[in-house]
């Protein structure tokens, strides 16, 4: 965590005698990796020009044994698998001429025993990448995003949507029937919201074609995801159930369209749409408009809504935004019962290199789980492109769109799938556990041993989650969503833990990152060749940037 008040020795790399004599920070409950690498900076005695893995290992005991309670005993057990895999080096000695110059010698040149094929390989998939970002929409920092929503409103509409009958025909269309609030003036930003609302029913009923009127009907919750052609996403929370009534009708849905990525928070509002619509859908409207009148709740805090219910009176309904909501709608379980870790690890790889990904499956909810469970394995990075967990398929073109996506298709739209002329892709069914199309490489796109880690790790995960712990912060861990992202996320730690060593400061107070320092100084050359590619990405583009425009704690 950086401190509100940005000081010389807490930003600038450059200071080493300053950085020395500082105290050790108080460290957060549970400190990341990237912080050790920091730590070695600000509490070795011996010679502050070189950062080795001496002095990685001299900050990690000093941490262990301050803060030994604080670090899970899962973590510790899946750092260690990544340990034996990886060998002791890490990052090669570091001065600050390097650092500022980045004048290390580049060894990512081929050795006599390197093979031809696997650099032609590499060179390949650089200058895929790099047209790929050409072509692809420019990235708006998630740090922006937030400063300009901070104090807005907690969703934009509120629609229900209904099936119609298509005039002589026995198949169904989906209709918005009711909106909140109407667009009324004809501005450019209410066009835009027209074009949006369009797009809404086919997301709510992506299966449209496939209805007929039933009698019971179990109420669901699933969500989408919208992008603008400015990169700006709205998530569309739904609950789709049956209207009360007797004999054979078929269900609507109730979407809330938010900028706002929080499940918990949503499904509890929708929870009070479907108990109010269960009364009279007259007492649903007036309730969603006193949510719209509330602040946008600050990470952790609570917001009151009053409303008033006939027979009950007047009530408040607190809903409250979580700390951390990277987890909430991930459901790593499901992932894991439809595919095995190898396959996991080669999708992992497609969507760092940012290629295109299409799941085939037959259910909504596995497709909306799935597709949620894998963009949750890129933390803390995001992706930045197109993503449709259950694509209708009135839409299905956009399949062959040349840049980047992730999509779920529901197994009825194979056949179409299959007669389109798709760019290379990765199809995966997750029905069979098996790729439908591939590109071969996908066993090659990570460095080799964290590779091996990761899928060791993977393997022995009821192992490692049943194992003894002694400590209540285990607890958060000992869960499959917990192991699952404390491996990926140590990964991540192993390639770019050390970015914020090259992050330096000017004259000015603005923070630039030294890219080139950054990469050659990982010891690893697979790892180096790695970065070549993974650098190039907008994920990595705009996790940099959000850093480089952090003068203080992030608002929010």
């Amino acid at each position: 965590q950086l401190p509100s008040k940005p000081s010389s020795q807490s930003l600038r790399v450059g200071n080493w005698s300053e950085r020395k004599s500082h105290r050790l920070p108080r460290l957060p409950k549970r400190h990341s990796h990237d912080d050790m690498l920091l730590l070695a900076q600000l509490g070795i005695p011996s010679s502050p020009s070189s950062l080795n893995e001496d002095s990685l290992s001299t900050a990690s005991e000093l941490l262990s044994t301050r803060r030994a309670r604080r670090i899970p005993k899962l973590v510790q057990r899946i750092n260690s698998i990544y340990s034996a895999k990886r060998g002791k080096k890490r990052l090669k000695k570091l001065s600050m001429s390097n650092i500022e110059t980045a004048s290390l010698r580049d060894e990512n040149s081929e050795s006599e025993s390197d093979s031809d094929d696997r650099f032609k390989a590499h060179t390949q998939r650089l200058v895929h990448i790099q047209s790929m970002l050409k072509r692809a929409p420019s990235y708006r920092t998630l740090e922006l995003e937030l400063i300009e929503w901070q104090e807005r409103e907690l969703f934009e509409y509120f629609v229900v949507v209904s099936l119609k009958k298509k005039p002589s025909k026995n198949t169904y269309l989906p209709e918005v029937t009711y909106q909140f609030p109407k667009l009324e003036r004809p501005t450019k930003q209410m066009r835009e919201a027209e074009e949006r609302l369009k797009a809404i029913p086919q997301f709510c009923f992506p299966d449209a074609k496939d209805w007929l009127p039933v009698s019971e009907y179990n109420s669901e919750t699933f969500s989408f995801m919208l992008t603008g052609e400015d990169g700006s996403r709205r998530f569309g929370y739904c609950r789709r159930l049956l209207p009360s009534g007797k004999g054979p009708r078929l269900p609507e849905v109730y979407c809330v369209i938010s900028r706002l990525g929080c499940f918990d928070l949503f499904s509890k509002i929708l929870d009070e749409v479907e108990r109010r619509r269960g009364i009279s859908a007259a007492l649903v409207y007036p309730f969603m408009r006193s949510l719209m009148e509330s602040p946008f709740p600050a990470p952790g805090k609570t917001i009151k809504v009053k409303t008033f219910l006939p027979g009950a009176g007047n009530e408040v309904i607190e809903l409250r935004r979580p700390m951390d909501s990277r987890l909430e709608h991930v459901d790593f379980e499901c992932l894991f019962k439809c595919l095995s870790v190898r396959q996991i690890i080669r999708i992992f790889a497609s969507l760092l290199l940012e290629r295109r990904v299409i799941f085939v499956a037959d259910k909504l909810s596995t497709l909306s789980s799935c597709s949620h469970a894998v963009v949750a394995l890129l933390y803390p990075f995001s992706w930045q492109h197109t993503f449709i967990p259950v694509l209708p398929s009135s839409m299905i073109d956009i399949v062959c769109c040349p840049t980047p996506f992730l999509v779920g298709l529901l197994s009825s739209s194979l056949p179409k799938l299959k007669e389109l002329p798709v760019e290379e892709a990765l199809m995966v069914n997750l029905g069979s556990d098996r790729f439908i199309r591939q590109m071969d490489d996908e066993d090659t796109l990570l460095p080799r041993k964290l590779q091996a880690a990761l899928e060791q790790a993977l393997e022995r995960k009821n192992e490692l989650i049943n194992q003894d712990s002694d400590s209540d912060s285990d607890d958060e861990c000992n869960t499959l969503n917990g192991l699952v992202s404390e491996v990926f996320i140590r990964f991540f730690v192993e390639t770019v833990g050390h970015y914020s060593l090259f992050l330096t400061q000017n004259e000015k107070g603005e923070r630039a990152f030294q890219r080139e320092a950054f990469r050659k100084s990982v010891a690893s050359k697979s790892i180096r060749r790695f970065l070549e590619v993974f650098m190039e990405s907008q994920m990595f583009a705009g996790f940099i940037q959000d850093r480089e425009l952090r003068k203080c704690r992030a608002k929010g």
